[in-house]
């Protein structure tokens, strides 16, 4: 049999994935006692009782099921939940790893007050009385002088009863600066609001029931969306003969384990999107029914398409022969059920809304939008049903000033939060319209890309406040931490799996009583709120966190605390016709000026520029976390020496551009952008483009511990933020570079 380079690079890097996904390693520790005992600070327990609990893991957005086992009461492995709906008893390295979150150094055990310098790493223990007791200090001084909408905070979501209770202490206190960290769920709300009058719906995707899946970039099996489901289907998807066509610059574990691989120019993936409109438009491949009958202004979307996007002109943008790009229009088209998604990587970063929406239009021409195999529609749970809070004349003044961030204003109509922009704002001023910081569940610190301006705007901000259980780089970098429970000691529902179909919510649920002196962030909401008292007191009436949960999850929580989730199993979308006969909902592609805006420069940069000729994309790896979670040291053990050897962190580059620079394997070279330069290591792989260079997220840690900080270095140090100008969303996945021999 002839195998040309590309099948073998495929055939190689598809089968190291496989093995690294297969369950086969981790059988060989099947006993978590084995390798736990290699860690000094695990507890080994005696033996006693086996007992097992049903929990959910929140290491990710993935929202898997997990079971805890325990002897007696020490919890001592975490297998996947048989049954759940999301991860069907299959659990991701991460999740198998959660124990050490548990027991781990990083953990902060008690109230920390900063006496050194920020980031010195220099506490004292304070006691949850006084620490609360000054937060409340510091917030009644700035309703003191009117000043209530100079408290913000950055939250790893804004679904469920924690990122609820943090709202509405910010209603009933008076400030509307409460603000997501940002994700593909930033631009898909803005997709099905625009393109389908949807107030507040995430994207699912029928992944078992599809037979064609094209992805522009989307790390399927590199964490995106829950990475055991993602396992699954692909498992279902060879043996039922699904094809999956990858389209990036980079061969990824994805593109390996896809059936066919499309190496595009970095950014231009909105355009190639519509050359394929293009193609289908003209051939009339598309679903006639669901286009004549269920959209609106399609004609005027199609004149733009028809006119900018040939196939012609798409080749010359994203190095795609015209060829390929009629190939795939038809074979795309050609199948029953197909499916076309975006998000780059882990699905972390909100993207362009060009590529999003174009992207979307493609589902829309082949008609698998709320179809069985197609992407879904699935609308917010509203199970939170609070009284509505009374609020004093500060509050009611301060609810009226507009947003830092400017996220619903007049020049970002359609979007909630743009933290890119919110860091922008504070760093660029003169003095900090933010006077108070809330930091929870996430590391923005870490994680916000431009590193270099997020350092300047957290020095601006006066008083920073850490719930982080961890010392990650953002806790080192306040003023106080009042540390939450790990998710193994705590009760919180689970809500909105990304990329899941149906609803679902899973209970994570405590399995051991806390370690330490911690506090879940709900109870110290609910602390801080009667500690200031008056109308603020009077919007928290629960005892508890706790009984907040049970009596606002209502009939569920019996479902919950049985299973471990609650799930809607009969859930289907109601489909075209019946939503538009119910609603009068169509697909609307009237926004076309959208679509003749698609940007495939990297940070506005022309590739031509003599000074950086390269362009940088950032990689995700199922082997590295990026998020609000540090890989813990099991993860990091895995790493290949390819991507970090001892502290060193590699870059990959193809052996024709290591050959212009004079480079060699191995051999050290700094790394040079706008926003930055690292001194890294060469990786020579064949498995992507000329002129591109990737670089590994979730290394470079400065907070956590000895396990992980101080190894490889932060992609954000090079890459900066690039507004998108339709949504207003950091719309790069890259930067323009250069590479010089160190």
């Amino acid at each position: 049999m002839k195998i040309d380079r590309r099948s073998f690079l495929s055939f190689v890097i598809g089968g190291a994935a496989g093995t690294t996904l297969s369950p086969l390693p981790w059988k060989l520790m099947d006993d978590a006692a084995i390798w736990t005992q290699t860690w000094p600070w695990t507890p080994v327990p005696e033996d006693g009782a086996v007992t097992h609990v049903k929990s959910t893991c929140t290491l990710c957005p993935g929202g898997c099921g997990i079971s805890v086992r325990l002897i007696d009461d020490r919890p001592v492995k975490i297998e996947g939940l048989e049954g759940h709906p999301i991860n069907k008893g299959g659990l991701c390295m991460l999740g198998l790893s959660g124990l050490q979150f548990l027991y781990g150094p990083s953990r902060v055990r008690c109230p920390m007050k900063r006496v050194g310098k920020r980031g010195e790493g220099k506490w004292e223990k304070i006691s949850w009385e006084d620490a609360i007791a000054l937060v409340a200090q510091t917030l009644d001084g700035l309703r003191s002088t009117n000043e209530s909408h100079a408290l913000s905070c950055i939250s790893g979501s804004d679904y469920g009863t924690v990122p609820a209770l943090f709202r509405r202490f910010f209603d009933v206190y008076g400030s509307v600066n409460f603000i997501r960290m940002p994700s593909i769920d930033d631009s898909y709300e803005l997709v099905f609001k625009l393109m389908q009058g949807m107030m507040e719906a995430s994207a699912g995707f029928d992944m078992e029931n599809t037979d064609f899946v094209l992805s522009f970039g989307s790390g399927l099996f590199e964490g995106w969306g829950s990475p055991v489901r993602m396992f699954g289907a692909n498992s279902l998807w060879k043996k039922t003969g699904v094809k999956v066509v990858q389209i990036e610059p980079r061969l990824s574990n994805t593109a390996a384990l896809s059936d066919r691989w499309i190496p595009i120019n970095p950014g231009t993936e909105a355009v190639l999107a519509l050359g394929l409109a293009h193609v289908i438009i003209q051939n009339s491949l598309y679903n006639n029914d669901f286009i004549h009958n269920y959209t609106y202004g399609f004609e005027n979307w199609k004149r733009v398409v028809v006119n900018e996007y040939s196939p012609e002109n798409v080749e010359k943008i994203t190095g795609i022969p015209q060829n390929v790009i009629y190939s795939l229009a038809k074979d795309f088209t050609g199948a029953k059920k197909p499916l076309a998604i975006c998000g780059k990587g882990q699905g972390v970063h909100p993207g362009s809304a060009s590529e999003f929406m174009a992207v979307h239009a493609l589902n829309a021409l082949a008609g698998s939008i709320d179809s069985e195999g197609g992407v879904w529609a699935v609308e917010k749970q509203n199970y939170i049903q609070w009284p509505d809070v009374g609020k004093d004349s500060i509050a009611e003044a301060g609810v009226r000033k507009d947003r830092v961030d400017g996220a619903g204003a007049e020049n970002y109509p359609y979007v909630r939060y743009l933290p890119s922009r919110f860091i922008e704002i504070i760093q660029s001023a003169k003095e900090s319209p933010v006077k108070v910081l809330f930091v929870h569940g996430a590391n923005p610190y870490y994680s916000l890309p431009d590193s270099s301006s997020v350092r300047n705007a957290f020095e601006k901000i006066p008083f920073i406040v850490s719930f982080s259980p961890y010392m990650d780089e953002t806790a080192l970098h306040s003023d106080l931490i009042l540390p939450d429970h790990v998710y193994l000691e705590r009760y919180e529902e689970v809500l909105r799996a990304r990329s899941f179909h149906r609803p679902i919510i899973g209970l994570s649920r405590p399995v051991i009583k806390p370690q330490f002196a911690t506090k879940h962030s709900g109870d110290v909401i609910i602390s801080l709120a009667r500690k200031m008292g008056g109308y603020i007191s009077h919007a928290f009436p629960w005892e508890s966190y706790e009984q907040c949960l049970q009596e606002t999850m209502g009939d569920k929580w019996a479902a919950l605390q049985e299973n471990g989730f609650w799930a809607d199993e009969t859930f289907k979308p109601s489909g075209w016709k019946n939503t538009v006969k119910a609603q009068m909902v169509k697909c609307d592609f009237s926004y076309n000026e959208l679509f003749s805006l698609p940007h495939f420069c990297i940070m506005g940069i022309k590739r031509e520029d003599p000074i950086y000729p390269l362009s940088l994309i950032p990689y995700d790896s199922t082997r590295l976390s990026s998020g609000f979670i540090g890989s813990p040291p099991f993860v990091i053990k895995t790493l290949e020496d390819t991507v970090l050897k001892g502290k060193d962190m590699f870059i990959e580059i193809h052996p024709d551009t290591a050959e212009t620079y004079g480079l060699a394997e191995g051999r050290r070279v700094i790394l040079k952008t706008p926003k930055g330069e690292l001194t890294v290591r060469v990786h020579l792989f064949e498995g992507i483009l000329p002129n591109v260079v990737a670089v590994p997220r979730g290394l470079g840690h400065t907070g956590y511990d000895i396990y992980l900080a101080g190894k490889g270095a932060n992609a954000n140090e090079l890459i900066g933020a690039f507004e998108d100008p339709v949504s207003g969303h950091d719309g790069a996945w890259g930067i323009a570079a250069q590479l010089r021999k160190a």
